[in-house]
């Protein structure tokens, strides 16, 4: 079994008015993801989905494009993005799914999921607004999510590994509370999405203390998920 990921699929076969190919780098992305999963990707195999989704408001206007990723190998495990307005409780989440047959999908949120001695963990994240109220208020969740995830893993004596949206660093920004977690839990590897386009130049990739980070945007990715881990 194989551990894969990939964020911002930003999918909207039940929302016309939000094509993605209008940008660079998009042209038949769907097909394209599509003809690169099914080439790498087995039913045994799961996929870490890191956000911004759908670009349905609702989980209604969202079931064309759970339909189309159910449709693929694999089981799915989902976290939020910035984009992911359908998102709303976990128990309303899993209803759906089960209403719709959607039988690979699971959320993200305050807990995690086995993969062999690896813990899948992960939440949204945040930027940092200095001086900023809300933000800060935001963050502070974000961050206590994340802690919950990690030591849920560490309580099941897994190796955590992190999904997020947000990039914890960013051209010459860095999310110190969220750099914080993953350095005092030693987190050896970390995956994020979000960022598009010409902002690629300016990811930062490869090692930061203990922590190796991973940008995992669809079109950097060129749709092709980012193989993670392997059960031997």
């Amino acid at each position: 079994m194989q551990l894969f990921t990939i964020g911002d699929l930003h999918l909207s076969f039940g929302v016309p008015n939000k094509p993605m190919d209008i940008f660079g780098g998009w042209k038949d992305y769907q097909k394209l993801l599509e003809q690169n999963w099914r080439a790498q990707i087995a039913p045994e195999d799961t996929v870490v989905l890191a956000g911004d989704f759908s670009w349905g408001m609702t989980l209604q206007q969202s079931e064309a494009d759970f339909a189309f990723i159910q449709q693929l190998p694999g089981q799915k495990i989902l976290l939020k993005g910035n984009h992911d307005y359908w998102w709303t409780s976990k128990k309303k989440m899993e209803e759906f799914f089960a209403a719709n047959g959607f039988d690979t999908f699971s959320i993200l949120h305050n807990n995690h999921y086995a993969f062999g001695s690896y813990g899948i963990c992960g939440t949204r994240g945040w930027v940092s607004m200095q001086g900023e109220a809300a933000d800060a208020k935001i963050l502070a969740r974000e961050v206590q999510r994340l802690e919950v995830s990690i030591r849920s893993a560490l309580s099941a004596g897994l190796e955590p590994i992190v999904f997020l949206h947000y990039p914890p660093i960013y051209a010459a920004s860095m999310n110190h509370e969220i750099l914080q977690v993953l350095h005092q839990y030693q987190i050896k590897q970390c995956y994020y999405g979000h960022i598009h386009g010409k902002g690629h130049s300016y990811a930062f990739q490869g090692p930061y203390e203990e922590t190796e980070m991973h940008m995992i945007s669809s079109d950097y990715l060129q749709f092709c998920p980012k193989f993670v881990a392997e059960i031997v």
